[in-house]
């Protein structure tokens, strides 16, 4: 039983998906694709040779291309904070009087003491202000 060379390069695109799947390297699934350009060009009565140059051209672009726009989107994606990170530089509304001794605000749905930024600043219930920091269990506010 004679298999035809186009056949082998689907089983190598095949065993090249594997890993990809496994270690979700990219790099695996642009091989398989370059086998699989090579399975065409072998379906349609190219040479070894030509089926690897196929293989081994389409590879590297994929990889010279692809690669470099990729981890540049990966670079780009916004961050999401979370934590006491996410609570700075947000709005919270004054329930009692904060100064730079205290006081309690009303901080995403929650109470926090709090303290202002400057020392002669005073906030007065009811008064939106914005977080600038948290330090420990109180948030700092101006």
């Amino acid at each position: 039983m004679d298999i035809d060379a186009w056949v082998w390069w689907l089983i190598g695109a095949v065993g090249l998906g594997i890993p990809l799947v496994l270690t979700a390297m990219p790099e695996f699934g642009m091989f398989a694709v370059g086998a699989v350009a090579a399975a065409v060009t072998a379906a349609l009565g190219g040479g070894v040779v030509a089926q690897v140059l196929v293989f081994v051209a389409v590879s590297v672009a994929l990889i010279a291309v692809v690669r470099p726009i990729a981890n540049r989107h990966r670079d780009q994606r916004p961050q999401h904070r979370s934590g006491i990170d996410a609570l700075k530089g947000r709005s919270a509304v004054v329930l009692e009087r904060v100064d730079a001794a205290g006081g309690r605000i009303k901080l995403a749905g929650e109470i926090w003491s709090a303290r202002s930024l400057d020392a002669d600043t005073v906030f007065e219930p009811g008064r939106s202000v914005d977080v600038v920091e948290i330090d420990g269990a109180t948030a700092v506010v101006m």
